[in-house]
């Protein structure tokens, strides 16, 4: 095998870091479960984009939390006053 004259014989990586290269300001990388046909609409959308498909996710969360701009507790209020109208109805 030929040797490339700037290679080095031994190579120190006690100091090496896991993980990516170079990390993103503002981003944080993380682990999902995404069912797989969800996955491979986002990477077909992306691909006629032009854009990543992480990108095209990372959008589409944030177009969703956009929509609705009430607490989590107003949600929640909501959620039961409609339920408890559908008891009532059924009663």
């Amino acid at each position: 095998m030929k040797k490339d004259k700037d290679m080095l014989e031994e190579y120190d990586f006690s100091k090496g870091k896991r993980g990516s290269v170079i990390s993103q300001k503002g981003k944080s990388r993380i682990t999902i479960w995404v069912d797989t046909d969800i996955l491979e609409w986002f990477r077909e959308e992306s691909e006629r984009e032009g854009r990543g498909y992480q990108t095209e996710i990372n959008q589409a969360l944030r177009n969703y939390i956009k929509q609705d701009k009430r607490s989590i507790q107003d949600i929640v209020h909501d959620a039961v006053r409609q339920e408890l109208k559908k008891f009532k109805k059924a009663s």
